[in-house]
């Protein structure tokens, strides 16, 4: 299927779902439509309240701070999962002796973390963007110590027979076998950066996409808070969709299924 297919189901898909919710929520399908729509307002209100808050320019400050949280962990969640990644994986010993204290780490949850951070850090940007960090962190981690682990034995045995010293081999052997890795782990890092500054704006924040939200939910404003969940989805697609294209452009020397080698 070419893409302008594609493009027309998924958003077949999209128009179907906000049908549907406008039956369930306009209609006595479930109960009387007024208490249905106390839960989840109506896809036209929903609707109508996201054009008006996106003609409000009070929203595009608060989708820019959530934006500078959202690159900055995961910047700085992705520069240290490669790093500590490499290291790990080309020390057996190191990561033997930190292996229990890295699958804790990993375990715990982050909505914990999240009001530590905001009394290490304050209520600015900082406490969301190490919120985001534990989370694109162990991500990227994984993925690129797994990458690095995977190179083929042979290949190794055979680069140093050929006298590459190690830097050669970083190069041209353990980057490339993990650099796939690392880009298949780039898009859901991208989505948790954005949920860990969320969830901190959420919490404890004066603003930010996750305040808009809160702020809605605590005077029952179903239709709010909905719209900022719509805003908040467009504003995910966005985000994919640059680093979709990014992805694209570094890996175009990729060499094509069935193509020689």
């Amino acid at each position: 299927m070419n893409r302008l297919g594609l493009l027309a189901l998924q958003i077949l898909v999209g128009l179907a779902g906000f049908a549907i919710w406008h039956v369930l929520t306009v209609y006595p399908v479930l109960g009387a439509p007024k208490q249905i729509q106390f839960f989840f307002s109506t896809p036209v209100e929903v609707l109508k309240r996201t054009w008006a808050e996106m003609a409000n320019p009070e929203i595009w400050g608060h989708l820019w701070i959530t934006l500078q949280e959202t690159v900055l962990a995961f910047v700085f969640g992705a520069a240290g999962g490669i790093a500590f990644g490499f290291l790990f994986a080309r020390n057996a010993l190191l990561a033997a002796v930190f292996d229990p204290y890295i699958k804790a780490a990993n375990a715990l949850p982050r909505v914990v973390l999240a009001p530590i951070f905001a009394l290490w850090f304050g209520l600015g940007i900082w406490s969301k963007v190490a919120l985001g960090f534990t989370l694109v962190f162990f991500i990227v981690f994984f993925n690129v110590y797994q990458g690095v682990r995977e190179v083929s034995p042979v290949v190794l045995n055979n680069a140093r027979m050929l006298g590459m010293s190690e830097r050669g081999l970083l190069r041209h052997v353990y980057w490339p076998s993990a650099l796939t890795w690392m880009f298949s782990s780039l898009h859901t890092a991208v989505g948790f950066a954005l949920v860990g500054a969320v969830v901190g704006e959420y919490l404890g924040s004066s603003a930010g996409l996750g305040y808009k939200i809160h702020e809605a939910e605590s005077v029952f404003d179903v239709t709010g808070v909905f719209a900022g969940m719509l805003i908040l989805t467009v504003f995910v697609i966005v985000i994919d969709t640059v680093v979709t294209l990014i992805e694209n452009r570094l890996l175009v020397w990729r060499p094509q299924a069935g193509g020689q080698g």
